[in-house]
């Protein structure tokens, strides 16, 4: 990094960056699209852009001038893939989900208080929904990856995310914390979450979590598609299905550590 872009915040700023040109892969992003979705100053944003640049973790299309991840990114995650990579062990399980269902499948892992998508598949139904794709972060308690998860955190875990996450201003009135904990005992209660349509209208999803040696929620598998394929009857047909697949995968990675 440049002597410019030192500073107290400066690693929690570019590795912002990061994941913003992350989230934008593989079609990149502009330094002002960068910029807003970190909330740094343009400037600021730029300096730290070309800094990380120069060290080879973004590259810079010198036609369009947007950002993407560079080599160095790509090397780091090989290197990491052998600890935290389980797409090989869940691939087949996505694509059950997806050919049994008709739906488009998903799997989802968490980040701190995030789920990251790392697999999608589509399944047979014409109409699909594209909420989610590869890639994409939501807060824990958004989307039925992300609330799934929260739901089978500790309680203690739980009202401490509650107390300091915004949710309610972004994603709505659904997101406020008091709905939130109805929708987290009726999660509890079923065994998979629910997200009846919260995020883009008449797009539903489900999911169910996926659980490390510790017995922690560390990943999702989750279902989504139009909201006439939703109804109650079906979204208990698809929750057991996710439940079972769900299982599966916990086991398979029990075996491989």
């Amino acid at each position: 990094m440049t002597q410019q872009s030192s500073g107290p915040n400066v690693v929690g700023r570019a590795t912002a960056l990061l994941r913003a040109v992350g989230a934008a892969e593989p079609t990149g992003a502009s330094t002002t699209e960068l910029a807003k979705a970190t909330g740094l100053a343009r400037p600021t944003a730029h300096r730290l852009l070309t800094s990380l640049t120069e060290e080879g973790f973004l590259d810079r299309d010198s036609a369009t001038g947007r950002w993407a991840l560079g080599p160095e990114m790509y090397l780091l995650g090989s290197a990491a893939a052998g600890r935290y990579d389980i797409t090989e062990q869940a691939r087949s399980v996505v694509h059950t989900l997806a050919r049994e269902s008709g739906e488009s499948a998903f799997l989802s892992t968490r980040r701190g208080d995030e789920t990251v998508c790392l697999l999608r598949e589509d399944g047979s139904f014409p109409l699909r929904s594209h909420v989610l794709y590869e890639g994409i972060r939501l807060p824990l308690g958004v989307a039925s990856a992300g609330l799934v998860i929260l739901a089978h955190l500790p309680d203690r875990e739980i009202d401490e995310y509650l107390g300091q996450a915004d949710l309610q201003s972004e994603w709505g009135p659904q997101h406020h914390p008091d709905v939130l904990r109805e929708r987290i005992a009726a999660t509890r209660e079923s065994g998979y979450a629910v997200n009846p349509a919260l995020l883009v209208e008449g797009s539903w999803g489900i999911g169910a979590a996926v659980f490390d040696r510790a017995g922690k929620p560390a990943w999702a598998v989750s279902l989504t598609g139009v909201e006439t394929r939703f109804r109650p009857q079906r979204r208990h047909e698809l929750g057991t299905l996710l439940l079972q697949q769900a299982h599966i995968l916990t086991g398979r990675l029990e075996r491989r550590w």
